[in-house]
């Protein structure tokens, strides 16, 4: 057997290092961007930005936008902003803004916009790191971010007192939603008597939050409640138990605590809880609508995926459309997926709910 030279040693021993390294990297390096976000001061004695004046339309991203004016739409976005510099980002920042027109706008606010005039106050959201560590700062921060959203709907509605309204969010918005429909609509008879309907969209909360309050929707034609689900594509159980253990939703006391409960999950094909699952044939469409300008609708394609609500989670085939892809940084490819598999689902479901809104009160 040849005995190799001692250059010869020296060069494995380089390969096998650069082997090694190309390895860490491939293992550490999603902790080592995470640990970039970290905002490395405590939340309370943290400085937030300046908060928003809701009185200004520059505070909102959209402010009665839409195609149709059957109803009024308080729309809540998700993660835009990264973090790194603070807890909560401020609303100008332009790079999250910059984020929420060409990817949130259009695929996740415009479904509303068809049935409805839909407003989007800007507020100074918990950053993404928040959403990745379930470190008591970070569920500061975003208990934070209620209080801006509060502000504004106080606001929104005076300027709209009467007629069908629907609370929507995604995300962090969803989770923000769902406390304002909670702790809002549950105390105020006559304004639950409004609702059409809460789209809680990506965003795990359970019936015990609720306390039998407002339920989750039964039927398509069914008011006043709950359409809520977090989707995860058929076979990816790591995915599906990552967000159970990250979820969290809101005490009394307005806390960020773990589920009470199994979550909700109504299958926006359908538009109920049932349990069978959907078939291909009932998905209204899916669409990438990521750079349209805002009031451009986007072509759907449906009959593109099955769907079950199973275990608390909404359950989806694998799309076969090469369109809905997500890429970006990593940061980006932690937020919300730059197209909306339920597009047309959403549109069809919150048509559904505004005209058996309308009817039961004399189409006023």
């Amino acid at each position: 057997m040849r005995r190799l030279t001692f250059r010869q040693w020296v060069g494995y021993a380089g390969f096998a290092a650069v082997i090694v390294v190309t390895a860490a990297v491939a293992v550490w390096s999603g902790d080592i961007l995470r640990a970039g976000l970290d905002p490395q001061v405590p939340f309370q004695t943290y400085e937030p930005p300046a908060a928003p004046d809701y009185k200004s339309a520059s505070s909102w991203a959209l402010l009665d936008d839409g195609r149709s004016d059957q109803a009024s739409v308080f729309f809540v976005m998700p993660t835009t902003f990264d973090g790194g510099s603070g807890w909560n980002g401020a609303i100008d920042d332009a790079r999250a803004n910059a984020y929420m027109r060409r990817v949130v706008l259009p695929n996740y606010a415009s479904p509303f916009a068809r049935e409805a005039r839909v407003s989007a106050p800007l507020y100074r959201q918990a950053s993404l790191y928040t959403r990745l560590t379930l470190r008591d700062d970070a569920r500061e921060a975003r208990a934070f971010a209620y209080g801006d959203v509060k502000t504004a709907f106080d606001l929104w509605l005076q300027n709209h007192p009467t007629g069908p309204i629907v609370i929507a969010g995604v995300e962090q918005g969803g989770e923000l939603a769902a406390r304002l429909v909670r702790d809002e609509l549950t105390s105020r008879p006559a304004l639950k008597a409004r609702l059409a309907g809460a789209y809680l969209i990506e965003t795990l909360v359970s019936q015990t939050m609720f306390d039998g309050r407002i339920a989750p929707c039964e039927a398509a034609d069914q008011t006043g409640c709950l359409v809520a689900w977090m989707s995860v594509q058929d076979g990816d159980e790591p995915a599906a138990r990552r967000a159970l253990r990250r979820a969290l939703e809101w005490n009394d006391r307005g806390e960020l605590v773990g589920l009470g409960g199994q979550a909700i999950c109504v299958n926006p094909v359908t538009g109920s809880t049932a349990q069978p699952r959907a078939e291909a044939r009932q998905h209204s469409g899916a669409t990438n609508a990521t750079g349209l300008e805002w009031g451009a609708r986007p072509a759907l394609t449906g009959r593109l995926i099955s769907t079950q609500c199973r275990g608390g989670l909404l359950w989806h085939s694998a799309p076969d459309a090469d369109f809905l892809t997500a890429g970006g940084s990593w940061a980006d490819r932690r937020k919300i997926v730059p197209y909306n598999l339920f597009y047309g689902d959403i549109e069809r479901d919150m048509a559904a709910r505004v005209s058996a809104w309308r009817t039961r009160n004399g189409g006023s």
